[in-house]
């Protein structure tokens, strides 16, 4: 039974390097568009093919002898890919996130600990001869290793996970900017990222705790399955690497997003700002929205209705924030959904489907029609549409 398990963990092992592999060469090939993306994700993903292989040549009792026949300089190559994951994530995140991104001296401070153990490595193994180093693997033993090492694990999984908690914080200020600058954001929203990164997350957590156990079992003999924690871990990054190939190929495209990494550039501070405005803008606002109906526009934006009312952007947001305390996502859908109620009450709409009725009201997505018009008046679109007919 333990040979079919093992056997069976082998082959997600040596799957989730494939598909890595596969894709990434299909990323750097065959897609054109968004350079900087697509390359960071394939180095994401061949990072992401390392670990199971440094898993295979270190934990797997036959593919370590295979390793060790070949040679001990395999042993360690692999495993830099951990000290990359965290990097390579953030900085795919950031590309998405916001536009024209480009590489930075600051962003390569985040390859300082790769660099470390990288020298580590150097110094203590690489540097010794051949027969020292398949002597230290032929006897090594996780349980009787230098106990420095798992303090280096430990802040290795603390890295991973620190920079993907950094990854969640970019995608949630990339949301508000889009609800305080778009009315339809359906097709730059990244939940799916968002999800993802919280998955990969997840799993970063659950190998720091595997790393506190470890530390706990040899210091104070706590005893604990390894095995089992680590072949769960190694089944969800299987899970979550599939999911990431699938949306990252297809939604790698995102076209809108922060012009910088600035704070003057953050939704935030548009929040907060304390800038004054007249009080007649915001009738004079209601009034436009009113008798000329602009959010009947799809692809509506901030910037665009600021350029209707002949005012400043900044101007436009403060109002929004401060007298009708919404974003401007939340603002231009209010009246779509006003109108939505109007539409659907009136019987010379009778006959139309409810996608038509959709579409004339502004929005372009019946999930998000269905939800924001529940949200707001309680039923269903055509639950409220039912209702106004039978009264």
């Amino acid at each position: 039974m333990e040979a079919t398990i093992f056997n069976t963990h082998d082959v997600v092992l040596l799957m989730t390097a494939y598909q890595c592999i596969l894709f990434a060469i299909l990323l750097l090939t065959a897609r054109r568009e968004r350079r900087l993306t697509n390359t960071l994700l394939a180095l994401f993903l061949l990072q992401q093919a390392a670990i199971p292989l440094d898993i295979l040549i270190s934990f797997g009792a036959e593919f370590r002898a295979i390793a060790l026949d070949w040679s001990p300089n395999l042993f360690y190559v692999f495993g830099f890919g951990y000290w990359l994951e965290g990097p390579l994530l953030l900085w795919y995140t950031r590309s998405l996130v916001y536009k024209d991104y480009r590489l930075t001296a600051r962003d390569l401070v985040y390859l300082i600990p790769f660099i470390a153990y990288f020298l580590h490595q150097l110094v203590f193994y690489y540097s010794l001869d051949f027969a020292t180093k398949k002597s230290i693997q032929e006897e090594y033993d996780l349980l009787v290793a230098p106990h420095y090492m798992n303090f280096v694990t430990l802040f290795r999984d603390l890295f991973r996970a620190t920079l993907g908690a950094v990854c969640l914080l970019e995608i949630r200020r990339y949301g508000k900017h889009l609800k305080h600058n778009y009315s339809d954001i359906d097709k730059l929203d990244l939940t799916w990222l968002k999800l993802l990164v919280i998955g990969f997350l997840g799993i970063r957590l659950w190998a720091v705790l595997v790393a506190v156990m470890l530390i706990l079992s040899i210091m104070y003999g706590v005893s604990a399955d390894f095995g089992t924690a680590g072949l769960l871990g190694n089944y969800i990054t299987f899970i979550l690497v599939s999911i990431l190939i699938f949306f990252g190929l297809s939604h790698s495209t995102v076209c809108e997003g922060l012009e910088s990494r600035t704070p003057e550039a953050e939704s935030g501070k548009e929040e907060t700002n304390k800038d004054k405005y007249k009080p007649e803008l915001a009738e004079t606002l209601s009034r436009w929205m009113e008798d000329e109906k602009p959010y009947l526009i799809p692809a509506l934006t901030l910037e665009k209705l600021a350029g209707q009312l002949h005012m400043p952007s900044r101007t436009l947001s403060n109002i929004i924030n401060r007298h009708f305390n919404c974003n401007f996502f939340e603002f231009v859908n209010h009246y779509r959904v006003e109108e939505a109620k109007r539409l659907l009450a009136d019987p010379q709409s009778a006959d139309k489907n409810m996608i038509d009725l959709m579409y004339e009201m502004g929005f372009n997505s019946k999930a998000t029609f269905n939800a924001l018009f529940k949200k707001k008046v309680g039923m269903t679109p055509s639950e409220f549409r039912k209702q106004a007919s039978q009264s």
